[in-house]
């Protein structure tokens, strides 16, 4: 179909930039080259760091703080002070519902406490959970050292991180005694056996944690409450649509309703660090597409000068020159960003495929096995870093083609 004639002289200025980046094809082919491996350099670094948003995220929500929690208000904020002044009833009217959605996994009690652990002569402190095993998110992608997590079949079990246990002398299947204050104001006491060693890649939580059933923390604390219901959804990503369906319903009304975007403090914190960081990155590379490019365009308009004054001798106006050379530049930069696309995201499959080891960072128990993810809007940002990136550099060249003096051009190199 031929194009309408509005659209001619469009037609004609890609094919002539076309034509003027194949012609010098060495030069073209080094700046595509510089271009596609900042390209290339900006989706790895990033697919790196949206891996590590991911991950730390679903280890935050899937073993630890859940999606969604309800508790009494101030809790967060005032719960550790005076935990047993902010208990839940051991159900709420508007749980059922919650249960029901169809993003919902779980919703689950959890009963907080702390108190010492003994075994033998030796004697800890401990941070302590009382949780559902069947409903709690905790048991999911956990490692587990030795023996088993909690079950609702091993009323007495305990699970403890292996830092804890390690420090305390236990292992599976010996009997413990923990010790807690209860809701009536007294010390009370109850026996169970070790069920499992758990670790977690934080090595201060391995060496506090302990995880008992619901209904021995009931027990020990004397209470027939919980401190907070945390519900566990089917994708992080549906978080946002069950807040607003429990805001449209007016479901909890009088408790707090928190999602975990409020809770995962250091999810937050890494978010903000990493993002100043991709921004450095995409400028380093920014500034070597532009060094590159302009000194490129700079010599394409030195030995085209000649052309340029013929063209402007037969009519060619100024802007028109100065939209050539802008178009040849945008063009350079499309077909190197898409090419660096095209490799970044096969490097990416591949680097994923093998694993990237990382040993323990501080504060860590353990090393662990990095990804690389790329999504739509990594892609779309390093592409349009070429583009722009090499616009910018294309308009000092393009300026100067336009401002030639006609006759100076034409005695070039004469």
């Amino acid at each position: 179909m031929k194009p309408p004639a509005s659209l001619h002289p469009l037609w004609l200025d890609l094919r002539l930039a076309l034509r003027n980046i194949l012609r010098q094809r060495r030069r073209s082919l080094t700046a595509i080259a510089a271009i596609g491996f900042g390209v290339v350099s900006l989706m790895l670094a990033a697919g790196y760091i949206e891996w590590t948003y991911w991950s730390i995220r679903e280890e935050s929500t899937t073993n630890q703080i859940g999606h969604i929690q309800i508790t009494r208000p101030g809790y967060h904020q005032d719960g550790l002070s005076d935990p047993f002044a902010f208990l839940l009833p051991s159900t709420l009217a508007d749980l059922d519902r919650l249960a029901g959605l169809p993003q919902v996994k779980s919703v689950a009690p959890r009963l907080a406490f702390n108190g010492l652990v003994s075994h033998g002569e030796n004697t800890l402190s401990f941070i302590g959970e009382g949780i559902d095993p069947d409903k709690d998110p905790y048991s999911r992608n956990i490692l587990v050292v030795e023996g088993r997590l909690l079950s609702a079949d091993d009323p007495r079990g305990i699970v403890l991180g292996a830092g804890l246990a390690a420090n305390l002398g236990v292992k599976t299947g010996d009997t413990i005694v923990l010790l807690s204050n209860s809701a009536t104001g007294g010390i009370n006491a109850v026996e169970g056996t070790v069920r499992g060693l758990i670790s977690t890649s934080m090595k201060d939580f391995d060496d506090n944690i302990l995880r008992i059933g619901i209904g021995m923390a009931r027990q020990l604390l004397r209470t027939n409450g919980a401190h907070l219901w945390v519900t566990t959804l089917r994708d992080t990503d549906m978080t946002g649509r069950v807040m607003d369906r429990i805001v449209q319903e007016g479901w909890f009304k009088g408790l707090e309703v928190t999602p975990w975007t409020r809770l995962a403090d250091y999810y937050n914190k890494t978010v903000e660090l990493f993002s100043r960081q991709v921004g450095v990155v995409k400028l380093i590379i920014g500034l070597i597409i532009v060094l590159s490019i302009s000194n490129t365009m700079t010599m394409s308009v030195m030995e085209r000068t000649q052309e340029i004054g013929t063209a402007m001798a037969l009519g060619l106006r100024r802007r028109r020159i100065l939209a050539l050379f802008l178009l040849e530049g945008g063009l350079l930069g499309a077909l190197a960003g898409l090419l660096g696309v095209c490799l970044g995201y096969l490097l990416a499959l591949l680097i994923s495929h093998v694993g990237i080891p990382m040993p323990p960072a501080p504060g860590m128990s353990r090393g662990y096995t990095g990804h690389i993810i790329i999504t739509p809007g990594i892609a779309f940002d390093a592409l349009l870093l070429a583009i722009v990136t090499t616009l910018l550099a294309s308009l000092y060249p393009a300026w100067r083609a336009a401002r030639l003096n006609i006759v100076d051009a034409l005695r070039h190199n004469r």
